[in-house]
């Protein structure tokens, strides 16, 4: 029997919006409308199990009555496994989770203590849209933790929930709020955001995490499970960047950004369709200023210290620091105007409804439903070894090539490396854990040498941007001295990126 699961889109907003939409014919006209006071108390062992096994349990009372609900994590975003029941009191009933994954991970003699609380304001609204019924609610409220003190996290979502019905109906209703009030897609759980506000991890920033894969998942359902954890990485990093400047929020952006379009190629004619098309390419081009700001980030933090250490007495690179530092900051206020606009919270609305309810997934032909089926890890092992044979053909002589095909060669290898890490947990086992630590570590010291050669190739491109912009004759002395040292790498980083190629044509792929 499968596990009940819940087909949830979070939406994350202000006050004022909730407002708006609260009086709006969209909700007032609703089939049934409903206002409750909710205080969930949510559990753990002292050693935090269940966080381990991504579990949240939570004992809500609401009017007198408690429920006892356990969520698991799903496939990182919208679809999640729960089982709720109703208990007698606001303590966890053990009972109750013998047949769900909690038995699994949580000794009969573990002692669950209450960690953290949410208290809601919620009012819910039963629309129908399309052939569809789906619960809208508005939730404000606050979630609170003994171990954080006085600090507390506010809430202000707007939860759409199927009842029933299809994706593609729950995506047009977001959309339909989304054009009243300018929402974002929410990635996190109370559960998690909870958690969060417990252990101090609130503000973190977070990297690439493994990607929540089964052996019994079709490739369709893989791609899905790999595209929401790469919008999951993007949208924790970009609420730090919404705050303010933080280099290594953005720097993780971009890696979620990569890693998602890097899904888009792996996967490739499975989610080929014209919408998938032109959302690739719009996420590509907005996203540029998010690259010019990384480029001069790592400029400044390595680069320039090494020339100032190479050159303590040359004073203009004063002058071209100050002048990269003016160009940084320009385009971290481009990244700012873009995170605010409309279009950018519409792009990725669209994007997770496209990958939840696009064309690539209702289109109906034998060949694109035989895609679907696939299992992923056939699909992983076919593509992973295209990739790999890539890798190897386009490396070859790779101290000799022009910048170019090195560039190539590096963008191939971030593919496999990522499709390396998309695809881990399709290939369980000692020796398969094994082979994947060797492998990527092989992929990685081949990446980090070509990412080196590129940074100087992008430090060629900054200086010479320097031409187009006013600047004093020593800051363009220093220019063309630091362009000059950054290129006396070039040699010896090309032998070493031709010695880990060879490396890692070596070492033995972990799918086989």
């Amino acid at each position: 029997m499968s596990d009940p699961r819940e087909i949830e889109l979070k939406l994350e907003c202000e006050p004022s919006d909730l407002a708006t939409l609260q009086d709006h014919p969209l909700l007032q006209d609703a089939a049934e409308q409903g206002e409750a006071q909710l205080a969930s108390v949510y559990f753990d062992t002292s050693d935090r199990l269940l966080l381990a096994a991504k579990l949240g349990l939570r004992v809500r009372e609401s009017g007198g009555r408690f429920v006892q609900t356990l969520k698991a994590e799903g496939d990182g975003l919208f679809d999640r496994p729960e089982w709720e029941h109703p208990v007698e009191r606001s303590e966890p009933d053990r009972a109750a989770l013998a047949d769900t994954p909690f038995a699994r991970h949580v000794e009969a003699d573990a002692a669950l203590e209450p960690l953290f609380i949410t208290r809601v304001t919620r009012r819910t609204y039963l629309v129908e849209q399309g052939g569809s019924r789906i619960e809208v609610a508005l939730d404000t409220g606050r979630i609170e933790a003994p171990a954080a003190g006085d600090r507390i996290v506010p809430i202000c979502e707007v939860e759409l929930e199927l009842k029933d019905g299809s994706a593609s109906d729950l995506f047009t209703l977001a959309q339909a709020i989304a054009n009243l009030v300018p929402v974002r897609i929410g990635v996190r759980s109370k559960a998690e955001r909870g958690y969060a506000l417990a252990t101090g991890k609130l503000d973190k920033v977070r990297k690439a995490e493994p990607v929540p894969l089964r052996e019994d998942m079709s490739a369709a359902d893989a791609f899905r499970s790999v595209a929401h954890a790469c919008l999951r990485q993007m949208r924790i990093n970009e609420d730090i960047l919404l705050r303010g400047r933080d280099a290594d929020a953005l720097h993780q952006m971009r890696v979620a950004i990569r890693r998602l379009r890097s899904a888009f190629s792996l996967f490739g004619d499975l989610v080929d369709d014209p919408l998938g098309v032109r959302i690739r390419t719009e996420l590509k081009e907005v996203t540029e200023p998010l690259g010019r700001a990384r480029n001069l980030d790592v400029f400044l933090a390595t680069i320039l210290p090494a020339e100032r250490e190479r050159h303590p007495d040359e004073t203009g690179l004063l002058g071209l620091e100050r002048q990269l530092e003016e160009e940084r900051a320009k385009a971290y206020r481009d990244i700012a105007a873009l995170l605010e606009s409309d279009a950018w919270r519409m792009l990725l609305l669209d994007l997770v409804g496209w990958i939840n309810a696009g064309p690539w997934l209702r289109e109906k032909s034998p060949g694109r439903t035989a895609l679907r089926e696939e299992p992923a890890r056939v699909f992983a092992a076919r593509e992973l070894d295209r990739r790999r044979r890539q890798v190897k053909r386009r490396g070859r002589h790779l101290d000799d090539l022009e910048p170019e095909e090195r560039h190539r060669v590096r963008i191939a290898a971030k593919k496999l490396r990522y499709g390396a890490e998309f695809f881990a947990a399709l290939f369980p086992g000692k020796k398969a854990g094994k082979r994947h630590s060797a492998f990527g570590k092989a992929l990685s010291d081949l990446q980090d040498h070509l990412g080196a050669l590129n940074d100087i190739a992008t430090g060629h491109e900054l200086m010479r941007d320097l031409t187009d912009v006013p600047a004093g004759a020593s800051t363009l002395f220093a220019a063309g001295m630091t362009a000059a040292d950054i290129e006396a790498r070039t040699r010896t980083l090309l032998e070493a990126a031709a010695e880990a190629h060879e490396e890692l044509v070596d070492t033995k792929p972990f799918w086989r």
